[in-house]
């Protein structure tokens, strides 16, 4: 494949070398090919922050882009490999559920365990199979190689156990899943939920038994350091705090609970 597109989403973070292996090993392969950095900086052993991630951006990449997503507690273990093709994009990650929410928004056309020797590396290291197997299957791919040719089918993979928000007559409840680089408690109640929990009515919002005193469109529609409740940028709901950490001024992180009531 001609000028491939290959983003990567790590826990590598970058003061080590293990991102730069990753990225020498799919420019020896396809040395046309572009490379995306998606973020290194999930947390280590974070599965479910990096299936979040992931699927906050994937949608947003060119038709055709190759997800190269290592974030591998289980590295070295029997946990299988995956290799996956959902039409417009395709897939390398450790089957852990990291591609547990791209799954649920796009069915797969196409999984195959990756066990084909040929398209790893000649030795493959038990603690950076990320660069031994992962990324030359990305590569190789890349480079025009049918995903079938990667490995037997399979028709299961590991599925994270994501919490949903509970929808009642007068409450929606939800939580924290994750915590932004500024500090946003980003929750798992989206918007089409909360509209539909709403329907017009007054609402009152809290956050671990705090109240949030208004929901806002913007951030700058809050006071400076007024904690405010808003969508951000993946349509989910967040708390915030404008000019500050949210986070750091509640003390409050994933799975923190969200309380709506309906006036």
């Amino acid at each position: 494949m001609a000028h491939a597109t290959i983003a990567l989403l790590t826990d590598f973070g970058t003061a080590d070398h293990y991102a730069g292996a990753l990225k020498g090993v799919l420019l020896s392969l396809c040395p046309e090919a572009t490379l995306v950095d998606i973020t290194h900086e999930v947390p280590p052993h974070d599965v479910l922050t990096a299936a979040l991630e992931l699927a906050a951006c994937y949608r947003y990449f060119p038709a055709g882009t190759i997800f190269l997503v290592v974030v591998d507690p289980g590295v070295g273990s029997a946990r299988r490999g995956l290799v996956a093709d959902t039409g417009d994009y395709r897939f390398v990650a450790p089957d852990n559920g990291v591609l547990s929410l791209v799954f649920h928004d796009t069915r797969p056309r196409k999984v195959v365990d990756l066990t084909e020797r040929r398209y790893a590396r000649p030795t493959v290291s038990k603690t950076f199979e990320g660069r031994d197997r992962f990324a030359p299957a990305a590569g190789w791919l890349a480079k025009g190689i049918e995903l079938t040719a990667m490995g037997r089918p399979v028709a299961q993979w590991h599925v994270l156990e994501v919490p949903e928000p509970e929808v009642g007559a007068k409450r929606l409840t939800g939580q924290v899943l994750r915590v932004d680089r500024f500090g946003n408690l980003v929750t798992n109640i989206d918007r089409r939920r909360f509209e539909l929990f709403r329907q017009d009515a007054g609402i009152q919002i809290a956050i671990d038994g705090r109240a949030v005193d208004r929901l806002v469109a913007t951030y700058a529609e809050a006071p400076a350091g007024e904690v405010c409740a808003l969508f951000g940028g993946t349509d989910h709901l967040e708390v915030a705090l404008n000019g500050g950490s949210a986070a750091q001024s509640l003390g409050l992180g994933r799975g923190a609970g969200v309380r709506i009531d309906r006036n």
